[in-house]
């Protein structure tokens, strides 16, 4: 575990990390999420049934757009050039639920876990804004970092 909090300085301050004594390598994160409703409002999405559309499929795009808009919704995020960005959504009827699991990848001099994170966060308020007309007591748990590679930490994956 690091000892220090990097996005401070040796005042206290908050402040944008320098990465740039840092090496270009492959950087890869995967995040999950996971929105429970009610069966009938599930069914309702995966059955085609719901007014406003395909839900997974705007869901989709907002999780992707979300990635890529990351540093102008966290303050000090690096603005990186996302190779890949991909957003799945699986239904869970067993469980009344959606897991959502995204993954970000570029080569750059810093990571892509706060992009996978906002991605799966926003596909899951996109899913939520959606359906709350049907099931205001939706509830959005478990947004957790999956996996990430890369960079001079490596390879880390939750348990």
């Amino acid at each position: 575990m690091m000892s220090t909090l990097t996005h401070l300085d040796e005042a206290g301050s908050a402040h944008m990390v320098d990465v740039s004594e840092k090496t270009v390598t492959t950087r890869i994160a995967r995040a999950e999420a996971y929105i429970t409703m009610k069966s009938e409002t599930l069914s309702m999405i995966t059955e085609g049934r719901h007014k406003k559309g395909d839900v997974f499929a705007t869901a989709r795009i907002a999780g992707i757009m979300a990635a890529k808009k990351c540093p102008e919704l966290i303050p000090l995020c690096h603005t990186l050039l996302l190779t890949s960005v991909k957003v799945n959504l699986t239904a869970e009827p067993e469980n009344a639920r959606v897991r959502i699991e995204t993954m970000c990848k570029l080569d750059a001099k810093t990571g892509v876990e706060m992009e996978a994170l906002t991605a799966a966060s926003v596909a899951a308020l996109t899913l939520y804004d959606m359906c709350k007309a049907v099931d205001k007591g939706m509830v959005i748990e478990n947004i957790r970092l999956l996996e990430k590679e890369g960079g001079r930490t490596g390879h880390w994956k939750a348990e």
